[in-house]
């Protein structure tokens, strides 16, 4: 009791000569300006420095053009002199930095961009951008909170945070390399580790999608580099000792307009004749409008004209036929199918109808209430229907489940569910970035998973109970379709792990 007593004395007294300054935002400016005035880098010795280390640096470019690509609106907080932006080839860039040196220097250097001198926990911007970029400099900022804040002002639910900056485990490494010339001194720096930088980004409403540690070997050594770059940081049991800690994160919530969302069902059909009824009767109404896409692939059976008298049946209801014509495979029924559909968020049922459509509206709802924005159906939770899955597909399910966990470093149940949920505005920037991969799936799922992967999309998995056929027989091949899956997801390692 003594000890609480004087210790309420002591602070009633600190209270009593405690004097308020007379502007708290002035002597909070003053903290800032003698921050970033230990901090504040000549642009010559910074050209230097980056010339010096040009391969450190190319790398970080490479990792970010692969994450950002051109013509997206960038806005850098810390740019420095400008070349990484630059490098990303933005329709608008903009990039902020504290010292009004660099940003003259910048600005002189790269004329087609917009640099602002502000401290990072006070820029003011009347625009909000797709991609935004922390590079090498959280580990400087005063308050790193109060520039996350900043950054949320400029984000939408669409935007995606990159953050790159050096790996807590380095610290000894770097301190050395700084008292031997042989990296450029700096001030004390904040080490954050990835649960420090995950707390500081959920504290301002952000969710990490990825993160990574990479660049095992920043210095330009034959046959080294590469070898550690490429392979060895990739490796479960070392991959935490890369040099950059990189983690790529989105506001969360739902996305802009949700509360108004249509849909469009798309169902690829080939020879399912005896299922287009239940399929119509059976799929829900979903969001403001639902509309029931058939692709019909040239069945042997009667599937086009069962369509064509389901849709004169059913006139209250909003239903298409596209025939597939010379197309070939499931993927281009699937393509076909949404570059018809109307509707604002796009589905994919499959139509022998082991997928109950009864659960599309789970997808719906986790979709517009921003739980992810590509959701895909697992069959692998709930015990399957007797007969509903052979065992030599349900072991290459299995393996394929552990090759896409490790290739998209994150769980992946199930990778071939037919059930896939996601915005048109998302299906168009994957399409738009088709050309990274190629037409190599005729399949239509790795396209669209891989395609998810590489635009930072966050991926959902709805568990869904998988009934057994009613009607017909399947059309794929177990092993000619194997061995091409298995082909697909080595050339995916290649671009998506090994690039």
């Amino acid at each position: 009791m003594t000890g609480h007593r004087i210790d309420t004395e002591v602070s009633l007294a600190d209270e009593a000569n405690y004097t308020p300054p007379a502007d708290p935002g002035e002597a909070e400016r003053q903290r800032l300006r003698e921050h970033y005035a230990r901090r504040v880098a000549d642009p010559a010795e910074l050209e230097r420095f980056q010339k010096r280390h040009r391969y450190y640096y190319a790398s970080l470019a490479r990792l970010l053009q692969f994450h950002i690509p051109p013509g997206a609106r960038v806005l850098e907080v810390g740019c420095g002199t400008g070349d990484l932006l630059a490098a990303l080839k933005p329709a608008r860039g903009v990039g902020i930095d504290a010292s009004a040196d660099v940003v003259a220097h910048a600005t002189e250097k790269h004329p087609d961009l917009t640099f602002i001198a502000a401290y990072p926990e006070e820029f003011e911007l009347d625009e909000t951008f797709d991609y935004v970029v922390l590079c090498n400099t959280i580990g400087d900022y005063a308050d790193v909170q109060r520039v996350l804040e900043r950054v949320a002002r400029v984000s939408t639910t669409d935007t995606r945070i990159c953050i790159a900056y050096y790996n807590a485990l380095w610290e000894p490494a770097l301190r050395l390399a700084s008292a031997m010339h042989f990296r450029r001194r700096v001030a004390e720096q904040n080490w954050l580790s990835f649960w420090d930088l995950e707390n500081l980004l959920a504290l301002e409403g952000f969710e990490v999608i990825r993160k990574s540690t990479e660049l095992m070997c920043p210095i330009n050594v034959p046959l080294v580099a590469g070898l550690c770059n490429r392979f060895l940081v990739r490796l479960g049991l070392i991959n935490h000792l890369g040099l950059v800690t990189f983690l790529v994160a989105k506001p969360a919530g739902p996305p802009a307009g949700a509360e108004s969302f249509t849909c469009s069902v798309i169902i690829p059909a080939r020879n399912e004749e005896g299922n287009i009824a239940a399929a119509v009767a059976r799929t829900p109404t979903m969001g403001r409008h639902t509309e029931i896409i058939f692709v019909e692939g040239n069945s042997n059976d009667g599937t086009a004209g069962e369509i064509e008298r389901v849709i004169t049946t059913n006139p209250d209801k909003d239903l298409a036929l596209i025939r597939q014509g010379t197309g070939r495979g499931k993927g281009d029924a699937v393509r076909k199918g949404f570059a018809a559909a109307k509707g604002d968020v796009l589905m994919i049922l499959d139509a022998d109808l082991t997928v109950p459509p009864e659960d599309l509206p789970k997808f719906f709802d986790a979709l517009v209430a921003g739980r992810g924005e590509f959701i895909n159906g697992t069959r692998l939770v709930y015990p399957l229907e007797e007969q509903a899955m052979r065992f030599l597909n349900k072991l290459g399910n299995r393996f394929f489940s552990l090759a896409f966990t490790w290739l998209l470093e994150q769980r992946f149940r199930d990778t071939l569910c037919g059930t896939k949920v996601l915005r048109r505005r998302d299906y168009d920037r994957i399409a738009a970035n088709r050309h990274y991969f190629g037409e190599f799936d005729p399949f239509g799922d790795f396209d669209l998973i891989f395609g998810a992967a590489k635009a930072d999309m966050k991926i959902i998995e709805v568990p869904v109970r998988y009934r057994a056929r009613t009607y017909g027989e399947t059309n794929i091949s177990r092993f000619r379709h194997g061995w091409l899956l298995l082909k697909m997801t080595w050339f995916a390692a290649r671009k998506l792990k090994w690039r």
